[in-house]
């Protein structure tokens, strides 16, 4: 299978940016915060007591009666001020962290007047791609956390190209399903409806089933064909998220992704996540692991120096210094899918460690698009990164890290853990965003478990693997 792409003129970065920005929004609905609805409060009291006069307040305040109008404003916005303090100390302090970065935000350099979306569409425009392996691996990817599909929900994604369906029956069972109706094209996931365990169409009210996709119900017909029926994803739920089976020649699922059981058990609860769009080939993000040299380099300088490469080594943060020893092989059968990088951190102030710091971290990757990051130490205590990477369109990788950590910690631990994860994921995007894939690179020995890596990798594609075939002949507006 081939995917066409123009390199003739910026198509492709215009092309995907608004697929990610869609991703985004449909996936970062909230409550309403604390702060937010401190200010609300304030906002409402304040009215009462500027514009209240008479009884029952003058009677129970007879001080308050006196006070002006404006001392009354005065003290309605401080106590407005103090409910907001409470309720964003409220929110550092107990509320999980959520850093969601747009398809522009992060790693490119920003120059001459230029905006964030101008500088990131540039570089694609004139970035050339190399010879790439194809873009969609077979295996299991993330379409959304748990907590953002509630019952009787639906919602709209883009996953490997595709538009999806994804909505929770009334059972309870998230389904997964492709979004256009097979009828006349309506998109099942805008403005349809889940009527029991099944979508219901909103052009011509066609009702699809969940579990395998038949059209049960057309309002208008004596009778359903019993080939109307709509293409359903493979999917399962667990560790917090909605996950779908990929694979090119629509191959059942050939492994299972593992369930962490403290999550299920609720001995670790959810304490943040992040998002990131990488606009590079999904390979290049797993290759890190096996690309040992890098760390000594990119990512030795303090976390407080930035994620701007161009000043992450400046010298007045160089006595501040993060080492790393790391190991990373791949697993043997029946988990030949799976391979484990056991990564040792340490933190060194003037050339002393500090040993309150020293972390290790057991990065298991199963497939190409998960990897559970275990976070184990005896005073921080325990937990797990998710880091899910999903392809939205060939050359543009979403990706999310979600923390899980023990409930008895207080909040502030693992979200600084997941912040520095952050920062240290933003300097790799800065390198992802703008390098080429070298399909036959220059290594020296050092650099061997590169190619060991590729060679674990190569498993996840299939002979009709889709690849990305670019056109230089054409002209795209």
């Amino acid at each position: 299978m081939l995917i066409k792409n123009s390199c003739a003129h910026s198509h492709v970065g215009q092309m995907l940016f608004p697929a990610g920005r869609n991703l985004r929004d449909r996936t970062c609905s909230k409550s309403m915060s604390p702060g937010k609805l401190a200010v609300i409060l304030g906002l409402g009291v304040a009215a009462v007591l500027i514009i209240q006069s008479g009884d029952p307040l003058d009677s129970w305040y007879p001080v308050w009666r006196e006070t002006g109008l404006l001392a009354r404003a005065v003290v309605c916005l401080i106590a407005g001020a103090s409910l907001f303090t409470l309720g964003w100390l409220h929110g550092f302090l107990f509320g999980p962290l959520e850093l969601l970065r747009g398809p522009d935000d992060v790693g490119y350099i920003v120059e001459n007047g230029r905006s964030k979306a101008q500088a990131a569409n540039e570089v694609r425009r004139r970035r050339r791609t190399g010879d790439l392996p194809p873009v969609y691996p077979n295996g299991w990817y993330r379409v959304l956390d748990s907590h953002m599909l509630r019952r009787g929900e639906v919602r709209s994604v883009t996953v490997l190209g595709e538009q999806v369906a994804v909505f929770r029956g009334q059972d309870g069972e998230a389904y997964v399903v492709d979004a256009y109706c097979p009828h006349l094209g309506a998109n099942l996931a805008v403005g349809g409806q889940v009527v029991g365990n099944c979508i219901e169409c909103p052009f011509h009210g066609w009702q699809f089933r969940g579990t395998d996709g038949k059209c049960v119900k057309i309002p208008y017909a004596e009778k359903v064909p019993e080939f109307a029926k709509v293409r359903i994803w493979p999917s399962c739920e667990l560790n917090g998220q909605v996950l779908v089976w990929f694979h090119c020649d629509g191959e059942d699922p050939q492994w299972l992704v593992p369930e962490q059981q403290e999550i299920t058990t609720g001995e670790w609860v959810y304490r943040g996540r992040t998002e990131h769009f990488i606009n590079a080939h999904i390979q290049e993000i797993p290759e890190n692991a096996a690309d040992i040299a890098h760390l000594g380099h990119l990512h030795t300088p303090a976390i407080v120096s930035g994620v701007d490469l161009r000043y992450t080594n400046s010298k007045t943060w160089e006595f501040v210094r993060h080492d790393w020893k790391v190991q990373w092989e791949p697993e043997a059968e029946p988990n030949k899918h799976c391979s484990q990088m056991l990564v040792k951190h340490a933190l060194t102030v003037f050339g002393s460690t500090w040993h309150l710091l020293d972390v290790c971290v057991l990065a298991r990757q199963v497939g190409p698009g998960v990897v559970f990051l275990l976070i184990e130490h005896s005073f921080l205590g325990r937990g797990v990164i998710l880091q899910c990477v999903t392809p939205v369109e060939p050359l543009l990788q979403f990706v999310t890290h979600t923390i899980f950590y023990q409930s008895n910690i207080p909040p502030l631990v693992p979200k600084f853990i997941l912040k520095a994860e952050s920062i240290q994921f933003e300097r790799d995007v800065m390198i992802w965003n703008n390098k080429k894939y070298i399909s036959k690179p220059l290594l020296v020995k050092e650099d061997s478990a590169i190619l060991k890596h590729r060679r674990w990798f190569s498993q996840f594609y299939s002979e009709n693997s889709p690849r990305l075939q670019h056109q230089r002949n054409t002209l795209d507006f």
